[in-house]
């Protein structure tokens, strides 16, 4: 497809018409509107483009951003959000005019400008609905259940496990979006590493056994733990 004539090919995102009169990405919303809210169709879709699991976590990230108080909160959010996406070759954008997160490749891209002339397949766009009150129900189901396997770290192992598992949640929940047994081995590289350094205030009892609990939270959860690399920062037990 050739590059529309006169200025419309540089065009801000979501403002060029295509042939019909209608944008790329408003074509996508007649398309895929209906499954965007819905999950089954959504897993359907995800096989087309992105991983339903993240699709989901782009969605809840996209809403725990919106909710932030704190501008860093927001920024972690939208941060984490762009790097799911960009492990695709994908990146998002909110369009404002019926709430609802595009997401669309990279290659689309110039200059941070979709060129037309790239859109090979506009069904490679994938849009979530943001509107409705639907989520924070599940954001907070999400995080009950992550509260509950910290409470039986606590009544299994007590303290100072219950400490680190609640922080643990934290970091999944709030970063990730996701259920502590869904928790990879990179994320909990990271957690040790990043997060349990730099926004966590253990006790030294707490940080001298943070390997352990670990471990006690994903044996609450019936759970192995998945194979990481303990970094040379936190001591082990």
């Amino acid at each position: 497809m050739t590059a529309p004539a006169g200025d419309d090919a540089d065009r801000p995102e979501g403002d060029r018409p295509d042939a019909d009169g209608s944008s790329p990405e408003r074509q996508t919303a007649e398309s895929s509107s209906d499954r965007a809210t819905d999950a089954s169709s959504l897993d359907r879709f995800a096989d087309e483009a992105l991983p339903a699991d993240d699709l989901r976590a782009v969605e809840r990230l996209t809403r725990l951003a919106r909710r932030a108080v704190d501008e860093n909160e927001r920024e972690a959010y939208e941060t984490r959000r762009a790097s799911i996406l960009a492990e695709h070759g994908y990146t998002a954008r909110i369009r404002a005019e019926d709430d609802t997160l595009v997401c669309y490749p990279t290659d689309w891209l110039e200059d941070g400008v979709v060129r037309i002339d790239r859109i090979d397949e506009t069904d490679r766009a994938v849009e979530l609905s943001l509107a409705g009150p639907g989520d924070p129900d599940d954001w907070d189901a999400l995080d009950a259940a992550n509260r509950a396997r910290v409470d039986r770290v606590r009544e299994a192992y007590g303290e100072p496990h219950a400490e680190n598992a609640a922080i643990f949640a934290d970091f999944v929940g709030n970063h990730y979006a996701k259920p502590i047994p869904a928790a990879t081995g990179a994320e909990i590289e990271e957690f040790l590493a990043e997060y349990y350094v730099r926004n966590a205030w253990p006790t030294a009892a707490a940080r001298a056994a943070v390997v352990q609990s670990i471990e006690h939270l994903f044996s609450v959860c019936d759970e192995p733990v998945p194979d990481y690399d303990v970094p040379d920062r936190i001591p082990s037990e």
